[in-house]
């Protein structure tokens, strides 16, 4: 009754279903308000779609019908149609059971694993990372190439759509913890791609605030439509691609992750430093860490991002505040967050905070991920290790590489190639048992070996360099709009 109300005395004209489909993308179905009656009829039943186009491979054309129902608990006013009302939609097969093989039900079926076998929440945040690209115009301020980090204007072109991608995704989600200019400057970029050849790119990160792990999942989807809107209105274009040009910054898609017990962040003890609880799910990730490349790692470029000495991950570890390692376990207000006082001494009030706000970062998934299939493995991973605790804690300690030190030989490499991460999921399929449908791991391994590139290192050594430079564009660009 309430959504009625809303759409009665705000004079709403359409409601938006919207719904993530196998390609990761946020679709949209349009459905006018013909009525009062009709709306409510909309609302209470959903719509129809057709899952063979929506999970292609997946879902058989004769009997391809699917249910999208909204979830009234994220109705927000489409920024881009301000006299319709949008919703996140869930699958729901011709039995009227949650889809067995939509990423979004697998991902809140492995959540609930965690609430009902250990009385603990996965929450999580991502760092939406991104490169608009664009024509450069006649700014006199200029960024050299890989100095762009937390830059500002001038010497920012394309901040001010930042502002207005911020400004937006804040509004819909209420999650949004900061903005900012990243690595990645180029000035002219090489391509046999004409959409962006000769373009000029920066790159930008959307970083949220912690949220269950299936909010922090559709946040991430919503956030993809948003800031693409966003640059189109603008002329310009946004990519998600692992690697835009060698030697530059790549695009991560990092995920931050805690588990709370009674809304009580457990990352921590009581004088600050890292909790047995945070070590046994660090234990969990370095186990599956190469399995999990097949969910956030999935197109050829993504194995040239992962190289060394691109504040990228190449091996299985973790540290603490290490922006190589797999997992980093970044700063997190051990004293509080009242560290204001420790600079405007004049204060007489004094904060306290009701948060701990210590995260561990997984580092390796990056913008080819499929988001909810990715932190639905993630979770089934911590769900593991919660249920064999001294197994797992032992494994952290042994993937730990202590601050200052650079040996990592002694840490298993992670995969190489989209080949790679292919075989080891099927070698390790069994890990995802009772959450994934069989039919769905094989998909993602079929997907992973079509990005053909067993034999690459073979075929880019009977280059010259000329020849392989210019296939590592045609590589890294074949699928700019990726996810």
């Amino acid at each position: 009754s309430d959504l009625l109300n809303f759409i009665k005395e705000n004079n709403i004209k359409r409601i938006s279903f919207h719904y993530t489909a196998l390609d990761g993308r946020l679709k949209q179905l349009i459905i006018p308000v013909n009525s009062m009656d009709y709306a409510e009829r909309v609302l209470a039943a959903g719509e129809r779609v057709d899952g063979s186009s929506l999970f292609k491979k997946m879902v058989p054309a004769g009997g391809s019908d699917l249910y999208v129902v909204p979830d009234y608990s994220t109705a927000f006013i489409n920024p881009f149609d301000p006299d319709s009302i949008s919703l996140i939609c869930r699958y729901l097969d011709k039995n009227e059971k949650l889809a067995e093989f939509a990423p979004d039900n697998i991902l809140a079926k492995a959540a609930q694993q965690i609430r009902d076998d250990f009385g603990m929440e996965l929450w999580g945040l991502g760092e939406l990372e991104f490169y608009i690209i664009g024509e450069k115009g006649q700014n006199p301020f200029q960024m050299s190439s890989q100095s762009g980090y937390h830059e500002g204007r001038p010497f920012s072109h394309f901040q001010p759509m930042l502002l207005e991608m911020i400004d937006i995704i804040a509004g819909i989600t209420g999650h949004v913890k900061y903005g900012h200019s990243e690595v990645g400057v180029i000035q002219n970029i090489q391509s046999a791609n004409e959409e962006i050849n000769g373009k000029y790119a920066e790159q930008f990160e959307v970083e949220f605030m912690p949220a269950p792990i299936e909010k922090a999942a559709d946040f991430c989807s919503i956030a993809k439509w948003v800031v693409r809107s966003v640059a189109a209105k603008h002329n310009c274009m946004i990519t998600f691609i692992p690697k835009l040009e060698k030697k530059h910054a790549g695009t991560g898609m990092h995920f931050h992750l805690e588990l709370l017990k009674k809304e009580d962040n457990q990352m921590t003890n009581p004088d600050g430093s890292l909790s047995d609880i945070a070590k046994i799910a660090i234990g969990g990730l370095c186990d599956n860490a190469r399995v999990l490349t097949a969910f956030g790692n999935t197109t050829i470029s993504s194995y040239l991002r992962l190289v060394p000495n691109q504040e990228s991950p190449t091996s299985v570890f973790w540290s603490d505040m290490n922006r190589s390692a797999m997992v980093r376990v970044p700063l997190g207000w051990k004293k509080g967050e009242d560290t204001a006082s420790l600079i405007n001494h004049k204060l007489k009030e004094r904060y306290v905070s009701p948060f701990k706000r210590q995260t561990i970062e997984l580092r390796t998934s990056d913008g080819s991920a499929h988001i909810h299939l990715l932190l639905a493995a993630i979770t089934k991973t911590i769900h593991t290790a919660l249920g064999n605790r001294e197994k797992y804690l032992s494994l952290a300690e042994k993937h730990y590489l202590q601050p200052g030190n650079a040996n990592t030989e002694r840490f298993p490499d992670l995969p190489a190639s989209c080949y790679q991460s292919a075989m080891i999921l099927v070698n390790e399929k069994e890990k995802f048992g009772g959450i994934f449908p069989d039919y769905l791991i094989e998909w993602l391994h079929q997907s992973l070996l079509d990005e053909d590139d067993k034999d690459l290192r073979e075929r880019l050594s009977q280059m010259s360099p000329a020849e392989q430079s210019a296939y590592h564009r045609n590589l890294m660009h074949q699928d700019l709009h990726i996810r």
